[in-house]
């Protein structure tokens, strides 16, 4: 599960990913080349779990952030941004939306919703030309020799043609289960969930006010937006007193760091949910596929306990909160005992029955 960063120069992707994953970027970096790295998870809900339980040891779950090279001319011409786009599982477009003298900017001046519609533009117009020439590849194919597949391929393609002529991401396209094993291996970049990061400045820290046109297409193209002073967060990474953050949020009218909240979002763009495994020994957060089945959950935490899956005992998060321990969770008849069948919620803490 790989997070693409991406974004125009001078926006605070470099910032925003060193924040993440704590990886330093040094003159020695290749700065164009896809840089990794990992970030925990920032959950409340775990650090709460931690503070019950008391363990041994606590594990957030991890998800991974790939730093990629910015948006220009020579990447954008030269084609090679969309390649290693296209690795990608998710896309985090960070745009400029902060105002800074000292800091170019590529067209002059900060304009957010100008520099969003251009990179949606730019990814559009990348799967629109991938999407013409496979077509022109399979009608040359198809004069041929008739083969089944590829005329299916074809009518698929000609489909999602005249949907990107409509200017819509093909994550909104709709697509059966055969259509997709036609198309798995090929690099298009709208069909990627994606979320847009506005980087603000100190001044617009918790008004939550997203530009109007950001804010429509967002809800048109199914993109998570949210908004980041990504230079603040950099001062708050740097607290190491987890009571003078506290303090320092409080000042600022932060109820947590923007980056708990980005970290999800990526989570949801790729579809995983959380849910934890507690105890004295360890509390440890980890990640399905939204609506995965009890034994699917099983298996992340191990093979052997999707292998023997007898059940799954859950308590709810928010019930073990408010009644405050273990104990009067069973003793209220709020865990719940549940088969094969049951859906796995996010924030479910589990305690799976096997045997192998």
């Amino acid at each position: 599960m790989k997070v693409g960063i991406i974004g125009l120069p001078q926006s605070g992707k470099k910032t925003l990913f060193t924040i993440l994953t704590g990886t330093q970027i040094t003159e020695g970096t290749q700065l164009g080349k896809p840089i990794p790295g990992t970030a925990d998870i920032l959950d409340p809900r775990f650090d709460k779990l931690v503070a019950m339980y008391e363990p041994k040891k606590e594990q957030p779950a991890r998800i991974d952030f790939v730093l990629l090279p910015k948006m220009e001319k020579e990447t954008i011409s030269k084609g090679s941004i969309f390649q290693d786009i296209a690795d990608m599982d998710a896309i985090c477009l960070v745009v400029r939306a902060f105002e800074d003298e000292s800091i170019f900017h590529v067209d002059g001046h900060v304009d957010a919703v100008r520099d969003t519609e251009m990179i949606c533009s730019e990814l559009l117009i990348h799967d629109q030309i991938f999407v013409e020439k496979r077509l022109e590849r399979l009608e040359l194919s198809l004069k041929k020799i008739k083969d089944e597949d590829q005329k299916k391929e074809f009518a698929l393609l000609q489909r999602m043609q005249a949907h990107l002529e409509e200017e819509k991401p093909l994550r909104l396209f709709d697509i059966s289960d055969e259509e997709e094993a036609l198309i798995r291996s090929y690099p298009l970049i709208t069909r990627k969930q994606m979320l847009v990061v506005l980087n603000t400045g100190e001044d617009a820290i918790g008004d939550g006010k997203i530009p109007a046109p950001i804010g429509e297409r967002s809800q048109r193209d199914h993109m998570a937006v949210l908004q980041i002073c990504a230079g603040m967060e950099a001062e708050i990474a740097l607290l190491e007193d987890a009571e003078e953050k506290t303090a320092f949020l409080e000042d600022l009218g932060i109820a947590e760091p923007a980056l708990g909240l980005l970290t999800r979002t990526a989570l949801e763009a790729l579809g995983r949910i959380s849910f934890f495994t507690v105890g004295k020994d360890e509390v440890r957060q980890w990640l399905v596929r939204r609506d995965a089945p009890a034994p699917k959950a099983a298996g992340v935490i191990h093979s052997d306990l999707e292998r023997g899956f007898i059940r799954a005992e859950v308590i709810k998060y928010d019930e073990l909160m408010a009644l405050g321990s273990e104990a009067e969770v069973k003793k209220a008849g709020k865990l719940s005992v549940n088969g094969k069948d049951y859906r796995v919620e996010d924030g479910d803490i589990l305690n799976i029955r096997f045997k192998v």
